[in-house]
């Protein structure tokens, strides 16, 4: 290529001066997302003051809860809840909304004319929500040691981990959902099932351990249960190497099963 094209091309013709990659066209989807973040109040709201709105509901409830034979305390299981609670509103809630829209606006359709595959797209439209939602569990972590007199996670390499496979799991099962929602607003609706199903079952708010068999055994199939146990494992330590190995198992299936459901139904153009 001769210097005269390449100096025309970096002063901005419409040409790129490099080719792109992957993580570019992630990371460029991202910043336009989070400038449309930005302006929504309604999914701002949902994304940074619901979860918050939702722990201290949380926290007043469980002081009625007995924890006896739980080895949890009013705190652990405030803390470890308060990470399930911002990976359903953060992710999945707000994403199922995102997608739907996207694709009614014919966001979608367009992308995939370009130069960015099915994976960057929804990966590049998802990454807003991710960094909102690990960021708020950082400050969870930092503030309930720093200000709550709360204990260190004691195993924070399975804490990370069950947080990013729960950022994982719920982008797909989101994306996966959004055949379920004409619009935007129907996809709220549309979300609420899984929501409460993992709030009220996946021990987000009463322990599996002090349900009773039966019932726990059925909530431990939920997609959410192997996650909030994992960042449990994290926060308490102690845990067996078989079931920390059985939760990372059963989210990383239900990770793929959540990839397969997108490749299978979701839509990129309006529903009819």
């Amino acid at each position: 290529m001769s210097t005269t094209a390449t100096a025309a091309e970096a002063a901005g013709t419409g040409v790129p001066a490099a080719p792109t990659t992957l993580a570019g066209r992630a990371l460029t989807l991202g910043r336009a997302e989070f400038t449309l973040l930005g302006r929504n109040k309604t999914a701002l709201y949902i994304t940074l003051f619901l979860p918050a709105l939702m722990v201290y509901a949380m926290r007043s409830g469980t002081k009625n809860v007995d924890l006896d034979g739980s080895g949890l305390s009013l705190k652990d299981v405030t803390m470890t809840g308060a990470f399930g609670y911002v990976l359903i509103f953060a992710v999945y809630y707000n994403l199922m909304s995102v997608y739907t829209a996207r694709r009614e606006q014919l966001v979608l359709k367009r992308l995939r004319t370009g130069e960015a595959g099915d994976v960057e797209i929804l990966a590049g439209t998802a990454l807003p929500s991710a960094v909102i939602a690990l960021a708020q569990c950082l400050l969870l972590v930092t503030g309930g040691v720093a200000w709550l007199d709360m204990r260190v996670p004691a195993r924070p390499e399975l804490l990370v981990a069950g947080l990013l496979l729960g950022v994982v799991m719920l982008t797909a099962l989101a994306a996966a959902s959004t055949a379920l929602a004409r619009t935007a607003e129907t996809a709220q609706f549309a979300a609420m099932p899984l929501a409460m199903v993992s709030m009220l079952g996946s021990g987000l708010f009463v322990p599996l351990d002090i349900l009773p068999d039966m019932l726990a055994t059925a909530c431990e199939l939920l997609p959410l249960t192997p996650v909030v146990e994992l960042m449990r494992d994290g926060w308490l330590g102690g845990a067996s190497v078989g079931g920390t190995l059985g939760h990372l198992g059963a989210a990383l299936v239900w990770s793929a099963l959540g990839v397969f459901a997108v490749r299978r139904w979701f839509r990129w153009e309006p529903r009819r």
